[in-house]
């Protein structure tokens, strides 16, 4: 882990480098085809502003993950969600990402939903995240809603 200030001081000291090589680093931006997603339809019931506004989305720190035993979709999270008490969440997302590819990352979840109970394991929200399916595929895609590591846990998305 580095303090706060190694990074100012690195880039200080690589800052000369970089301007002498300016012309030689080139970005390169991945292009992703999105022609073979199919797109669910919107829903067309609306909700209510009063409605919306009882939904408390934070964004989570992701402390720890593991796969829950004798299950094969659920991960575990400890979350940290600003308030100093872990949070715990079960997601059924174990197809998609390995645990140990979440740890540290930054999430979205919903944390007012009621406690509910999945193979003995009380979860307490629920994560956020985009589902799509291929065009002429059964398969689908899901991707966590992750979000810039500098949000601190806690932030309140409105």
């Amino acid at each position: 882990m580095k303090s706060l200030g190694s990074d100012k001081q690195e880039n200080k000291a690589s800052k000369s480098n970089s301007t002498e090589n300016c012309d030689q680093i080139a970005t390169v931006e991945e292009k992703i085809d999105f022609s073979n997603v199919k797109i669910e339809p919107l829903f067309e019931e609306t909700v209510d502003f009063d409605t919306f506004s009882k939904s408390d989305f934070r964004a989570v720190k992701v402390k720890e993950c593991v796969a829950v035993p004798k299950s094969k979709k659920l991960l575990q999270f400890t979350l940290d969600d600003g308030t100093g008490v872990d949070r715990t969440i079960l997601s059924g997302i174990h197809a998609y990402y390995e645990p140990e590819e979440l740890v540290g990352k930054t999430l979205i979840a919903i944390t007012n939903l009621p406690p509910r109970a999945m193979m003995g394991i009380e979860s307490c929200g629920m994560l956020l995240s985009a589902v799509n399916n291929l065009k002429d595929s059964e398969d689908e895609e899901l991707h966590l809603l992750m979000v810039d590591d500098h949000i601190p846990a806690g932030a309140k998305l409105y």
